[in-house]
């Protein structure tokens, strides 16, 4: 596989075939962290952490599928949780930190003291300004979420009232793509954003393909995911500007992404959470 990871690829059914690839062979309990699997050699790659002793991990929650639980305290796995983990085991390390930021601050470089940020980050030239970025680890477009019944094609779309999270990659294609006829309605998480479409308040949300389909997953059929828009988005780690290891968490990842130790936390944990194959999802023309 290539460093860029398409996201019908990443859901691809290869859990088992995986976890047998040279390199990704599953670890001994004693060696788990969380209920994550781990693969490879434990230090095989090893780095200075920011914090003695752990693997610091910064996240913008809720994220299902991707981080399962709603506080730090309470995540044990997930895509990224695991993916996290398997960092750890290769940098030598045994525990990871979750710490739980305000997505502003995330993306604009203002948080510290933590090895990377893993949060469903879309790669732009805008944030690289004031952060680094790893080598992409997953693809994603920017979905549609509406009620259950609400009319929605690509005809309709610029009339709708739509809902963003401010910061974002949807944000910004909403604005500056797709431009609306009522302004879009801007929010601060994705809590809040989902709220709003319960309540009425906005007809549709839009945001990363790969979010709203999670959103829909636990959301007892009120949600449907009924369209997104090709962006060519990638996903990726996120370092603190002029990270010292940067590139020895390049190594890990690429090393995860050609082993398929993350094809398999793909199969694991987000085709299941999702239960709809993004690649069906139709796609809309702006």
């Amino acid at each position: 596989m290539n460093r860029r990871m398409t996201l019908g690829a990443a859901l691809g059914g290869a859990f088992t075939l995986a976890l047998v690839l040279t390199g990704a062979l599953p670890a001994a309990a004693a060696d788990m962290i969380g209920n994550c699997e781990l693969t490879g050699a434990k230090g095989s790659i090893p780095m200075t952490p920011a914090v003695a002793g752990q693997l610091t991990v910064e996240v913008n929650l809720p994220a299902p599928g991707w981080w399962n639980g709603d506080t730090p305290e309470s995540i044990k796995d997930g895509y990224e949780y695991c993916m996290a983990a398997n960092i750890a085991h290769r940098a030598g390390l045994d525990k990871v930190k979750v710490v739980n930021v305000a997505w502003d601050a995330l993306v604009a470089g203002q948080t510290k003291n933590f090895d990377l940020a893993l949060s469903e980050i879309s790669i732009t030239d805008e944030r690289k300004k004031v952060v680094d970025f790893s080598v992409p680890y997953f693809s994603s477009d920017i979905g549609v979420l509406a009620k259950k019944g609400t009319k929605v094609d690509a005809m309709t779309m610029k009339g709708l009232r739509i809902g963003v999270q401010q910061g974002t990659t949807g944000a910004s294609f909403v604005h500056d793509v797709l431009k609306p006829t009522n302004p879009e309605k801007v929010f601060p998480d994705t809590p809040s954003m989902f709220t709003a479409l319960q309540a009425g308040q906005v007809d549709v949300a839009m945001t990363d393909t790969a979010i709203v389909l999670g959103q829909a997953a636990v959301s007892n059929g009120m949600f449907l995911v009924v369209g997104q828009y090709a962006t060519g988005e990638t996903y990726g780690a996120l370092y603190p500007k002029g990270s010292a290891n940067g590139k020895t968490l390049d190594k890990i990842i690429q090393a995860l992404i050609d082993d398929g130790t993350l094809k398999a936390l793909a199969a694991k944990y987000l085709a299941g959470a999702w239960g709809a194959d993004p690649t069906a999802i139709p796609y809309f023309k702006p």
